[in-house]
């Protein structure tokens, strides 16, 4: 018998290889931890996650903590921060229980404790936040010279998301006065142009800020 030599018709289509299914890896936790080695603070770290869908997001986060801090048992959390809020929460290897809290709990924080080595608090990041903001809210949460609540966090970062904008509407008004707005007050000289720069002003206005006064045992 001849070996075929590949003039014949294509083989149909239930003969062909199936396909590959595509590869669709889970996108990394984008969390940023306080080093080990420095002590927690009110916080020691902060996470950010891609919804408000807990059963989706915790598992990469869980899985990142084991492989630092221990595994992670148990979680406590803000009942209106997330869709759902499932009693138990299943992570790679085993299930982690949760509480939650209508009230006294802050809606932005996250309470993880882990397998002999206790409670971890993390920031949350509202998912939708702008990534410059994040950045900033993280690195800030992680970083061992702070040690400020998750209230002071966020209230620092309004603070200078307002600060920004009155600079940028200054800069707007003097523009507009140059191309033949309305002319200015005699007395209210034109200041140089406000420019807006890349720049990291979250920790200079957090280390700022008066330290928090310790509460009498």
């Amino acid at each position: 018998m001849r070996p075929p030599t590949g003039t014949g018709p294509p083989p149909r289509t239930a003969e062909r290889a199936p396909a590959r299914p595509e590869c669709t890896c889970p996108a990394p936790v984008r969390h940023a931890l306080r080093p080990s080695a420095f002590p927690t603070g009110p916080v020691c770290g902060a996470w950010w996650p891609r919804t408000d869908d807990l059963m989706t997001e915790l598992p990469a986060l869980a899985e990142a903590f084991d492989a630092t801090r221990g595994g992670v048992s148990r979680m406590a959390s803000h009942r209106d921060t997330w869709s759902v809020a499932p009693c138990d929460l299943s992570v790679t290897g085993h299930t982690v229980k949760a509480a939650w809290f209508a009230s006294g709990f802050d809606p932005h924080l996250i309470r993880l404790f882990s397998y002999g080595v206790g409670r971890r608090d993390l920031l949350v990041v509202p998912p939708r936040t702008e990534t410059a903001t994040a950045a900033l809210l993280m690195a800030a949460a992680a970083d061992p010279a702070l040690r400020l609540t998750v209230s002071e966090l966020l209230a620092a970062e309004r603070h200078l998301h307002a600060e920004d904008e009155a600079v940028r509407e200054q800069g707007r008004l003097e523009q507009w006065e140059d191309e033949g707005g309305a002319p200015r007050h005699p007395s209210a000289p034109l200041s140089p142009p406000a420019t807006v720069t890349v720049r990291d002003p979250l920790f200079a206005s957090l280390r700022a800020l008066p330290p928090r006064r310790r509460e009498p045992r």
